[in-house]
């Protein structure tokens, strides 16, 4: 098994593959299709069970959020089986978000006069703002719902507008920088969309860009559709390109935005030379939507605006048109002396166009010959030394050939502030592929400080699993004790203990006790509870029962800390409002009880009385209730709504600033 140090240390479950050995002695016992189907059937009538229980004591929560968010969940899980309750459970949720929107906007108006005079409105309310909290759940109910029907979670998304934010009518620029909700999240569902019902999403795609709109999904839209409809994929793919050129984009971000993200995978190859293998392969993202013709039209425009940059503007240009957001707490918006003009602003899109096409030089080189002098001397000009390439838009262009090689050459012409990081994702790569000795060269040569340290960890952990493969347990017991931590020796034993498990349960078994003995004792910290879910989740496939014994000291520990944080609420921490937990808090003590109901319901496929008992020992109903819900989920196989990663930035001219990953 091959895996880097660094993932070995984040956060995370870590899954075994099961031994070769005991699946051989264990064949003549394998389960038939029968039984197989029963005891799917035993889980779902388990899962089902436990689900109502869950509805019936989410009533008793207080707190409108906490509500809503347990029956969005119980509507996704309960669609096949009862489609007519869960359309109901929606209709339900979409009344409590429509509430907290019309609470958090009646609460930005009166908090109104605590106004930075920017522009922007402090963030006065404790924990999580609350429009952000309404916006959230919004999202998780029309994306939940687009699982099932598209119509329905464009319903859901009316219905749940909430009322329009009050506009500082004193700020010039409210109308160039105000970013809403309400767009972004309409994207959002565009995309979700397209994976259900391309056709449907293509005609709210082209209703949305006769409303002057861009799509950044747009092209997930098309890659979608064409699976369904490739006639129709490019006839909506050439109005696409219609439309940006006949948009300004140098004063669009939308549209600009939207072209480039079509470019960087570059146009899409002839019918005549597809094989079998691209055209049955699942289509990704970022794969190719423009047919050629579509693509050089595209990239011609795109060259064209992006050469209108004027290098002698630049410094002007740079710090006229990058108003800063302040951090949340201290009040948002910039200095109305900042607002760039019109000729600004166009300014720095085209060195924004410009700065994207980096990726795209061999593609200019192939398709636009005449004009890749220009570009390279527009780049040259100051451009490529300075401007902010992303790490993912320089791998993005790299397409699928990302060896340790290809990742050393592109870093060699690279941006200066951009090499470090791709020489070290080379080093990975080369650890990923299992050349050392290329890693180490990759380090030595082009890496300092603690960059080049990070890698030479990395070798050095996988030089011990390679030692430890033929090593018996004591001296696997001295690799483990020459490491400094407590969290090395528990990810070290982990590694080993998956690696032995193809060849040696016994030993496996013996290496995952050693990290159980490290791992146990009272918590300390968050880091402790993860380490201590790592190795439950670890037993999990060998020996269950070991894995309970982990989690029930865990439980009754964060009882404890439960109880204190309803103490200390509003004085030190804000787990809690108006008594009750919120479930969706984004702290460590809510992340680490979301991450014990993950381990739950694996154990609940192998024990599911346990699991429930143990779900059952949390004495708050709130993370009761989490826990649960997460074994029915795992149960069912159904991942969790609104699992992605939201940041609140704030309210800017009257709109909130959000972004998602």
């Amino acid at each position: 098994m091959k895996i880097l140090f660094a993932a070995i240390l984040t956060l995370g479950s870590f899954c075994f593959s099961q031994s070769s050995a005991v699946a051989q002695e264990q064949a003549a016992q394998q389960p038939s299709t029968e039984d197989l189907e029963k005891q799917k059937a035993e889980r779902e009538k388990n899962a089902y069970r436990l689900l109502e229980q869950v509805i019936d004591e989410a009533q008793t929560l207080r707190l409108t959020e906490n509500r809503v968010r347990v029956q969005i969940s119980a509507a996704d899980m309960l669609w096949d089986q009862n489609q007519g309750r869960a359309r109901g459970l929606f209709t339900m949720a979409a009344e409590g978000v429509a509430e907290l929107g019309r609470t958090s906007t009646n609460s930005n108006r009166r908090n109104a006069s605590t106004s930075d005079g920017n522009g922007g409105f402090m963030l006065t309310v404790q924990g999580a703002p609350a429009n952000f909290r309404s916006f959230q759940l919004r999202q998780e109910l029309v994306l939940a719902a687009a699982r099932h029907d598209a119509p329905l979670a464009y319903q859901l998304l009316a219905a749940t507008k909430p009322p329009a934010p009050m506009q500082n009518t004193n700020d010039p620029r409210a109308p160039r920088m105000q970013v809403t909700s309400e767009d972004n999240l309409e994207q959002t569902l565009l995309a979700a969309i397209a994976a259900r019902d391309p056709k449907f999403a293509a005609q709210n795609a082209e209703q949305m860009m006769e409303k002057g709109q861009f799509p950044r999904t747009l092209g997930g839209v098309i890659n979608q559709l064409q699976r369904q409809d490739a006639e129709a994929a490019e006839k909506l793919a050439a109005k696409t390109v219609q439309r940006l050129q006949a948009a300004n984009i140098l004063s669009n971000n939308d549209a600009a935005t939207l072209a480039q993200s079509l470019l960087v995978p570059g146009p899409r190859p002839p019918a005549s030379e597809k094989t079998e293998s691209t055209s049955t392969a699942p289509l990704q993202g970022r794969a190719p939507v423009l047919t050629q013709s579509v693509y050089v039209d595209l990239l011609s425009t795109v060259v064209d605006a992006a050469l209108k940059y004027t290098p002698a503007n630049q410094n002007n240009q740079r710090g006229a048109a990058n108003p800063r957001v302040r951090a949340i707490g201290s009040g948002i918006g910039t200095s109305a002396s900042a607002q760039p003009t019109d000729a600004q602003i166009e300014q720095n899109n085209a060195r924004r166009l410009l700065v994207g096409l980096q990726p795209t030089l061999p593609l200019i080189d192939q398709y636009l010959p005449s004009k890749a002098a220009q570009v390279r001397q527009k780049l040259s000009e100051g451009v490529a030394n300075n401007s902010p390439v992303s790490l993912a838009q320089t791998l993005s262009a790299l397409q699928g050939n990302v060896t340790a090689d290809t990742l050393v050459q592109a870093a060699a012409t690279a941006p200066q502030q951009m090499q470090s990081r791709l020489y070290q994702q080379a080093a990975f790569k080369a650890l990923d592929e299992g050349d050392l000795d290329r890693a180490r060269q990759i380090a030595d040569e082009h890496l300092q400080s603690n960059a080049r340290d990070t890698v030479m960890q990395r070798i050095d952990f996988r030089e011990l699993t390679k030692k430890a493969e033929g090593a018996r347990i004591e001296e696997i017991r001295q690799m483990v004790a020459r490491l400094q931590s407590d969290n090395e020796k528990i990810d070290l034993l982990l590694q080993l203990a998956g690696d032995a498990q193809k060849t040696n349960s016994k030993m496996a078994l013996q290496l995952l006790e050693e990290a159980k003995q490290i791992a146990s004792g009272r918590a300390t910290g968050y880091q402790d509870f993860e380490q201590q879910l790592k190795v439950a989740h670890a037993f999990a496939t060998v020996d269950p029962a070991r894995g309970f014994e982990i989690l029930e000291p865990g439980i009754s520990q964060l009882n404890e800390l439960l109880s204190a944080a309803a103490v200390l609420s509003g004085f030190e921490i804000n787990t809690f409002r108006d008594g009750e937990m919120a479930m969706q808090g984004g702290n460590g003590l809510t992340s680490t009880i979301n991450r014990y109901g993950q381990e739950l319901a694996v154990l609940a496929r192998s024990d599911f009385e346990r699991s429930e008992t143990l779900a059952g020992r949390f004495q708050f109903t709130e993370p009761r209730i989490m826990a649960r819900m997460a074994i029915v989920q795992g149960l069912l196989g159904i991942r969790p709504v609104g699992s992605g990663r939201t940041t609140f930035f704030g309210n800017v001219g009257g709109g909130d600033i959000i972004r998602q990953d």
